[in-house]
């Protein structure tokens, strides 16, 4: 997906650029808002975030644009922290407003739920469709069980952590769930045929985890 990041601060760019191509995002950037229009105009772009207060064209200005002309989505970034400033912003067209300072974590939450990210999960060549409850490989439906995809979902909520067989009974059967702890090992092996060997890595002696490297 495309963003275009529009801030007159060469070092907020910086900062926020590499947090959202750590999460796979294509950033295209600007310095002001004539910068911004001539991008969005050469480019298809997912999402605005753009400062309020950029030389040339004002964020305002740039956000009214860019609604005039597509559904692109825009958030907006200021330092003005009054509430009236917040009903300007909104009132241009402006889909979320985050004041600065601001932690890129915090922006990147936000940015993926006006992208509705946060209910479709990509993986590599994998889609998990948080919804529908479905997981898609090279858009193709695996057709994932009911217990392979709420595994998939733990380890999704859990990425980047070793989750031990008890924790996967407890979350995913149940705290009732009085089975063996190798029937993980068989379902994961089953999810492992339909979604690539790779993706979920097994810790000896500890238990699972979702490949970070995957994502």
């Amino acid at each position: 997906m495309n963003i275009l990041i529009a801030d007159d601060e060469p070092f907020m760019i910086k900062i926020v650029k590499a947090y959202f191509e750590k999460e796979g995002f294509n950033i295209l950037q600007a310095q002001d808002g004539e910068e911004a229009l001539r991008i969005f105009y050469a480019h298809p772009i997912d999402l605005a975030i753009v400062d309020w207060m950029m030389p040339k064209v004002n964020g305002i200005q740039v956000c009214k644009e860019i609604k005039k002309q597509s559904t692109t989505k825009v958030l907006l970034l200021t330092a003005k922290g009054e509430d009236e400033d917040e009903l300007i912003a909104l009132q241009s067209g402006a889909d979320e407003y985050v004041r600065k300072p601001f932690d890129p974590r915090i922006l990147i939450v936000r940015a993926k739920k006006l992208l509705q990210m946060d209910r479709l999960i990509y993986l590599g060549d994998l889609k998990i469709d948080m919804d529908g409850q479905k997981i898609y490989r090279n858009e193709q439906d695996i057709q994932a069980t009911h217990t392979e995809f709420h595994l998939m979902k733990y380890f999704i909520e859990n990425r980047g952590i070793i989750i031990s067989r008890k924790a996967l009974l407890d979350h995913v059967w149940g705290f009732d769930y009085y089975g063996e702890e190798r029937t993980v090992d068989t379902h994961i092996r089953r999810l492992r045929a339909k979604i690539g060997d790779h993706t979920i890595k097994t810790h000896r002696g500890m238990g699972y985890s979702l490949e970070e490297n995957n994502e």
